[in-house]
């Protein structure tokens, strides 16, 4: 429909334009006529140099010929027809006098004449808003949402893996839908809306359009961005036309993606918010509650800021239901790398179960862009399958970019950056809570000139203090590497110190696991900052406190900093012949890097509150056993 109105609009202003071009060509015809004024005509007469005249009294205007055969035309005022006359009279001339002769035609040649010009340019911003809008002008506060039908499902349940118990809240949907007479029967009633909250990446879209390809129902999905635009009042109008339509077609299942868009806290930001949002989110909140019980209506919405959504709308009778999609363990992301290697040539060598133990804390996304980046790389190599080499060199272009083979770098700056993988990976292999190395290279990917890359053997949802303590000091191990081979500190630590006081200060501050400051959090979240309501506000501690949380900083930073240089103190034969093979081969493999280490006993776990002290203070806490 929008692109006949672009045809239709473009062929009538094209129409005009032809019209307008006409009527200039025959007003130019017109135009040669010499036109002077009454007193040279007076001087003409008078020296009877005029042949013919011809006075047209309903439009003052004179027209005649010269005795060279100029045509020309005068203009008079009207006061002045009488006196003219006679003038001409006198000259001796045969006068020709014509009265008004206003026809239909030349009316609406007059009436072109001074409106085509605003035509054309009304005609070319319509043109021009239709293009841009996809609408017309009156329709602009017309809901954009798309509409999926049940005969055109994309992704089904069977397409979704690693959210098991996700996938059966929203087949409960699906089946009340379908049959909402069984639950009827119970005296149960389908959640009014249902959040998918999660990170970036873990399907909730993905989780979306398999409702609606298992739902069997119109399926309505709109982007919360779609609803606020350049006019006022629009976003209202739109969520009041989503709805509609959706009443229209019920049953039917309404998805808004990035809800948070619009449906933000009312109020909050610098300065107070924003009106034609909150008006919208306004007006979403009254549809909702406009909800019957029996409209066979469900809205669905994901995001992954829900802390940022409105009260009002979370409670009870709009959003019932909050279900959380977390990043997938190790099973999960086992059969997500199922679903996605489904139509891709792996040859025997690629492990599936070792690819899901290497990419803890990856997402769905994640892991598809790791399979798509191995394809990539066995076509750019010419195979006709993806190995497991390929499927390693993506998990690392993922990780940390992709190889800069380019850069030069000096045989200094190469050996600064072996000992400084070697300190970590020295320090990490020592520590009882640190994951096994698995691979170490010094060469330059992405922004990083070399990397230490930890295994970890099972998944883990809770750190203890003990490993944050160890995880502190494995990143300050680089920085200790090369103030002990080279007497000198050089920018490439910079990552490491900013990660390390990082995880200090959360420690003491939101953590609890500073003895010296108590189980007490201190500060705002980096919520409540973002959204800016309390911007401009103190801090809720005195000045006193944040000497004693910097002190505390920086003396968890310190004690992981003598840590490390305790272990790389006392296993220096240790870091430099591991620094030798990474500058002779450049990328050590696990089963490389344990030979070398093997010398290097795990150490024992000091107490926690004296941890970096007791090994300051006696320089070898000792190995186990």
């Amino acid at each position: 429909m929008n692109r006949r109105l672009q045809i239709a609009t473009g062929a009538v202003t094209l129409v005009l334009a032809a019209v307008s071009v006409g009527i200039f060509i025959e007003k130019r015809e017109d135009d040669k006529e010499v036109s002077i004024g009454l007193q040279k005509f007076q001087e003409l007469l008078d020296t009877d140099q005029v042949a013919s005249v011809e006075l047209h009294t309903g439009t003052t205007k004179v027209n005649g010929e010269l005795d060279d055969g100029t045509k020309f035309s005068v203009r008079y005022p009207y006061e002045y027809t009488d006196e003219l006359t006679q003038d001409i009279l006198d000259a001796g001339l045969d006068l020709e006098v014509e009265g008004p002769t206003v026809t239909f035609w030349t009316r609406l040649q007059e009436t072109l004449w001074a409106v085509i010009p605003m035509l054309i340019v009304l005609g070319l911003v319509m043109y021009m808003v239709i293009r841009f809008y996809g609408k017309t002008i009156m329709g602009v506060g017309r809901s954009k949402a798309t509409v999926v039908n049940k005969e055109r499902p994309d992704v089904m349940f069977d397409d979704v893996a690693g959210v098991d118990e996700v996938v059966e809240e929203l087949e409960e949907i699906r089946d009340f839908l379908a049959d909402p007479k069984r639950f009827e029967k119970t005296g149960a009633t389908v959640p009014r809306g249902v959040l998918l909250a999660g990170p970036p990446g873990t399907g909730k879209t993905l989780l979306a359009r398999a409702v609606a390809g298992e739902a069997g129902v119109p399926f309505f999905s709109m982007s919360g961005s779609n609803f606020v635009e350049m006019y006022a009042g629009v976003g209202a109008a739109r969520v009041r036309d989503l709805f509609k339509n959706a009443r229209a077609a019920a049953p039917a299942i309404v998805f808004i993606d990035e809800i948070d868009a619009v449906g933000r806290k009312r109020g909050a930001g610098v300065g107070g918010g924003h009106d034609e949002r909150e008006q919208t989110l306004n007006q979403m909140l009254v549809e909702l509650d406009g909800f019957d019980t029996d409209t066979g209506i469900v809205l669905m919405a994901a995001t992954n800021r829900p802390d940022m959504l409105d009260p009002a709308l979370l409670r009870p009778g709009r959003f019932d239901r909050q279900i959380v999609i977390a990043q997938p363990d190790l099973n999960g992301r086992r059969q997500i790398l199922e679903v996605h290697g489904r139509n891709k040539p792996f040859d025997d060598s690629v492990d599936l179960d070792v690819l899901a133990r290497r990419t803890p804390g990856m997402t769905g996304a994640d892991l598809e862009n790791v399979l798509n980046e191995a394809a990539l790389l066995a076509a750019r190599r010419k195979r006709d399958q993806i190995g497991m080499r390929e499927v390693e060199d993506a998990v690392e272009r993922v990780l940390t970019g992709p190889e800069r083979k380019s850069r030069v770098m000096s045989e200094r700056e190469r050996k600064v950056i072996a000992y400084h993988e070697g300190g970590h990976a020295l320090v990490a292999h020592a520590l009882p809570s640190k994951d096994p190395v698995h691979k170490i290279s010094i060469i330059p990917r992405g922004r990083a000139l070399g990397f230490t890359m930890v295994l970890p053997s099972e998944d883990k949802f809770l750190r203890t203090r003990r490993e944050l303590y160890d995880e502190m000091a494995m990143l300050m191990g680089g920085r200790t590497a090369e103030e002990i081979v080279f007497d000198d500190q050089t920018t490439g630590a910079a990552d490491d110190i900013h990660q390390a006081t990082m995880l200090a200060r959360r420690m003491v501050t939101e953590f609890g696991m500073s003895d010296a400051m108590g189980p007490v959090r201190f500060g705002l979240s980096a919520d409540e900052v973002f959204l800016g309501r309390d911007m401009g506000h103190g801090p809720e501690y005195s000045d006193d406190v944040a000497a004693r949380i910097d002190h505390e900083v920086q003396r968890l930073v310190g004690d992981a900093h003598e840590m490390a240089r305790t272990i790389l103190t006392k296993y220096r034969v240790v870091l430099d012949r591991l620094a030798a093979a990474l500058l002779d081969r450049e990328t050590l493999e696990a089963a490389e890097v344990e030979r070398l280490l093997a010398d290097v006993p795990k150490w024992k776990s000091a107490d926690a509150a004296t941890w970096g002290s007791a090994a300051a203070a006696s320089g070898d806490p000792g190995p186990i056993g």
